[in-house]
């Protein structure tokens, strides 16, 4: 084993323990960022082509299921249901292995498969790669390459039953203004509910692609059923909206921008809020206008109450 390898496998068990004790603990954010970053680093090395690497094909795959497991696990952690569908114990079993990768020949304990050819960003790490400004990317072309599957967003869900003397929300995203509105590739959005530690209060839910581009805007015009009535909502949540589009040159989507709604703001009719830049700061801390332009992103509220 080469000293690069040895060093490698070392940083990546003290990630593995820091998430898992992060767990341990309840300290729940820590340990999901720790997870996906991981992962990250996990699924780069399993989809390497190089060919130094001193990991066999088969070693690769073994990799590539252990990311796709914390994926897993920081799913079960951001889930609203009781039933965490991956448990820390299921995921403590992996740490022999990849500790021991290099001479692992056993049946992997799990039945998974590695994530497919795609990259996993962390919270925030798309601001950490070769970064390009988003002013220079307007040429880079109209599509996905082949070699690279784009997703397919959409993930909406129905209103939820309602009960008496309880209050549904609907969101419908009409618009988003950008400068470069035109030139976003794919563009979709990310609605999300979280509570002050960014913890996943309702599923998450993904817009079809944008209907249309239009000058200085991106039209949606799309329905958003709150999966929680308001009432039930914690105290200081605030539901988010991602802007993301596809990025061909370095062939992953990212987060574009964000805006949040805050509880007050929960009334009928048309509401204009504001842009912030990425990344997406759930908790709320430090935030940054994305532009002094007024720009906002454009919805209109719905209540409903028997």
């Amino acid at each position: 084993m080469s000293e690069g390898t040895r060093s490698l496998l070392q940083r990546w068990g003290a990630s593995f323990r820091r998430g898992a004790d992060f767990d341990s603990w309840g300290q729940l954010v820590e340990a999901i960022d720790e997870y996906q970053i991981l992962a990250r680093h996990l699924q780069k090395e399993a989809q390497a082509q190089h060919n130094n690497s001193e990991f066999t094909e088969e070693q690769k795959k073994t990799i590539g299921k252990i990311a796709a497991c914390l994926e897993l696990r920081s799913a079960a952690l951001q889930s609203t249901q009781s039933q965490e569908e991956f448990k820390l114990e299921d995921l403590k079993k992996l740490e022999p292995i990849l500790k021991n990768i290099l001479t692992y020949n056993k049946e992997f304990p799990f039945d998974v498969q590695p994530v497919p050819l795609r990259r996993i960003l962390a919270p925030g790490e798309e601001e950490h790669l070769e970064f390009e400004d988003d002013e220079e990317e307007g040429g880079a072309g109209g599509g996905s390459p082949d070699s690279f599957p784009a997703r397919v967003p959409g993930t909406l869900l129905p209103r939820l039953p309602s009960e008496p003397g309880m209050t549904l929300l609907t969101i419908r995203i009409e618009k988003i203004g950008l400068k470069d509105a035109g030139q976003c590739i794919d563009p979709y959005m990310t609605v999300s509910v979280k509570d002050l530690n960014g913890i996943d209060l309702t599923p998450v839910q993904d817009t079809p692609v944008a209907s249309r581009k239009e000058d200085t805007y991106v039209h949606f015009s799309v329905d958003i059923e709150l999966q929680k009535h308001v009432e039930k909502l914690t105290k200081g949540a605030a539901i988010f909206f991602e802007f993301k589009h596809y990025k061909p040159k370095k062939r992953f989507t990212s987060t574009k921008c964000f805006a949040f709604m805050e509880m007050d703001e929960i009334k009928p009719g048309p509401i204009v809020i504001e842009l912030y830049k990425k990344p997406t700061d759930f908790k709320r801390k430090k935030l940054q206008l994305l532009t002094k332009k007024p720009l906002y992103l454009h919805l209109h509220q719905t209540l409903h109450k028997d």
